[in-house]
């Protein structure tokens, strides 16, 4: 009998292409923040320089010269009928204090080149606020640019009479000045106390002559180098 012939193997399907990698694509920003960012484009125009979503929120970057009028707008036309805060930005960073050979990794990690949070920054310093509308329980954040040379933007008193004691911390802390404001003085320092203690550049001698707190003397367990022996007491 003549042999039986093998059936010959199926040919080998081609492999899939593998898919082509693709840009993630942008979040899609929540109904609220779109509704409020088409309308405060449409009365800034080109004075609302960024803007991005920052955790679900809002934050909307704006000309120093169109500070005070966004409050005006943000009050009187969209609703937000309360200001959480106001307060300073200094995005230089912070000198390290100390020995620079010192060993203690116990200081906060600090960078080392200026870096800028959401929607960016034309410099060094910022002013920002966050409103708040009570009735839709939805809030965002305002930030404007502040002049290095000559920090100063409007004050936001006669619109949000709550910015008063915001502005006059700020104002004492950053060196801010807030233009309009009706009575800029100090709140926590003495009045003929000199520098600015945000500012990144105010010297904290504290941890020149005292190490950061989270560095400590440990005690040796029992049984290791330079701990009290077993039974020892």
């Amino acid at each position: 009998m003549p042999e039986e012939q093998g059936t010959p193997d199926a040919p080998e399907e081609p492999a899939a292409p593998e898919p082509e990698a693709t840009e993630a694509a942008a979040p899609v920003p929540s109904p609220a923040n779109a509704a409020l960012l088409e309308r405060l484009g449409a009365e800034l125009g080109d004075a609302l320089v960024a803007h991005a979503e920052c955790f679900g929120d809002l934050v909307v970057r704006v000309r120093p010269d169109a500070w005070r009028r966004s409050a005006e707008l943000a009050r009187d036309h969209l609703g937000y009928d309360f200001l959480s805060f106001v307060a300073g930005l200094d995005w230089m960073p912070a000198p390290r204090e100390g020995d620079e050979d010192s060993t203690d990794t116990s200081s906060p990690v600090q960078p080392t080149e200026t870096t800028y949070g959401a929607t960016g920054s034309a410099g060094r310093f910022q002013v920002f606020a966050r409103l708040q509308s009570t009735a839709r329980r939805h809030g965002f954040t305002l930030k404007t640019d502040v002049d290095e040379g000559d920090p100063r933007v409007e004050s936001w008193v006669t619109v949000y009479p709550g910015a008063d004691w915001h502005e006059r911390e700020t104002w004492e802390m950053f060196g801010f000045a807030f233009d309009g404001h009706p009575d800029l003085r100090p709140l926590y320092l003495p009045s003929d106390f000199e520098g600015h203690p945000l500012r990144k550049d105010f010297p904290l001698l504290a941890r020149v002559v005292k190490p950061w707190p989270g560095l400590v003397d440990v005690e040796a367990m029992p049984g290791e180098e330079g701990g009290a022996e077993e039974g020892e007491g």
